[in-house]
């Protein structure tokens, strides 16, 4: 399925040498490229496909390094479903070794809804891939799925489209529990001070002004310059800011250090680029979303009245 490509040579002979014997329990054999892309693929696939995830939970999508046993995964595999626009930097090594055998599928690029641009950083103005952080995006994600999965399995189309049509009322579901979280923050308050500028989308749903000290995670992280100019912004904003927040891919060391300098109050994690391993609160997308609109509501001032 794959061109010879001589630096994953070594690492796919450890692969070889250390993995169990694989068994095919199904026809089809999908990787998504991170955790919270995973899990909007398997509300589509069920149980009939075989969905398994390139950068687990908890690690960071931006800064991911393939391994051995990615590598033999991709050797295995039919769809690879990956976000696309920037997010994933080592996508280029996937795509050089493909071949007309495997799907490679930039699902932000091919979803039906209107993009962003990122605010600041090495990046600025770029297109922001971050879409799945507003549940209407994430819907958009899933009739990409639903459409891939049904050209490769025709016979099985009728039941991805069902499933994706009740995840679409899930999310619309969610859509409006977020929204009246969220509601109960004093407008005066609705600022979100991130290390990642990882928010867009979701300040736009949802109403707030989205402020990160970066662009996105595989630049630079927390330079001089990025760390005064966020100083200088949280000097000069009116009213102040209520909290600061960090990310749980990300360390926290800069917000910290502008909390302490600023006496800005420190909260988190929110969680935008991966979902949490199986013992956090963000063990899904519906999770993730629910745990950071909990955590802001708290931080930020919201009505106490549930």
């Amino acid at each position: 399925m794959y061109k010879r490509v001589t630096w994953l040579s070594t690492l796919l002979f450890v692969a070889l040498l250390s993995a169990a014997p694989a068994y095919a329990t199904t026809s089809l054999r999908v990787l998504a490229s991170f955790s919270v892309l995973e899990d909007l693929v398997k509300r589509v696939a069920g149980d009939t496909v075989n969905v398994k995830v390139i950068v687990p939970a908890g690690e960071d999508v931006h800064r991911w390094e393939l391994t051995p046993p990615n590598v033999l995964a991709l050797e295995e595999t039919n769809i690879v479903f990956y976000n696309g626009l920037g997010l994933e930097p080592w996508i280029h090594h996937v795509q050089a070794m493909a071949d007309d055998q495997l799907t490679l599928v930039e699902v932000a690029k091919k979803a039906d809804f209107t993009p962003l641009t990122i605010s600041t950083g090495q990046y600025k103005e770029e297109p922001d891939p971050h879409m799945w952080m507003d549940p209407r995006g994430a819907m958009a994600y899933i009739d990409v799925i639903a459409a891939t999965l049904a050209e490769h399995l025709p016979e099985q189309a009728d039941a991805f489209y069902a499933r994706a049509e009740e995840t679409h009322k899930a999310l619309t579901a969610l859509n409006q529990v977020l929204k009246e979280r969220l509601d109960g923050i004093p407008h005066t308050n609705r600022t979100l001070i991130t290390s990642e500028a990882g928010f867009g989308y979701f300040a736009r749903a949802y109403a707030f002004e989205a402020q990160g000290v970066w662009g996105v995670n595989h630049e630079t992280q927390g330079s001089a310059q990025a760390m005064a100019k966020m100083s200088e912004y949280l000097g000069e904003k009116r009213p102040r800011p209520s909290a600061l927040f960090y990310e749980s891919t990300t360390a926290n060391i800069h917000m910290d250090a502008l909390s302490r300098e600023t006496g800005i109050p420190l909260a988190g994690p929110l969680y935008v680029d991966s979902l949490s391993r199986s013992d956090g609160p963000a063990v899904n997308y519906p999770a993730m979303m629910r745990h950071n609109a909990d955590v802001m509501h708290a931080a930020l001032g919201g009505a106490r009245a549930e």
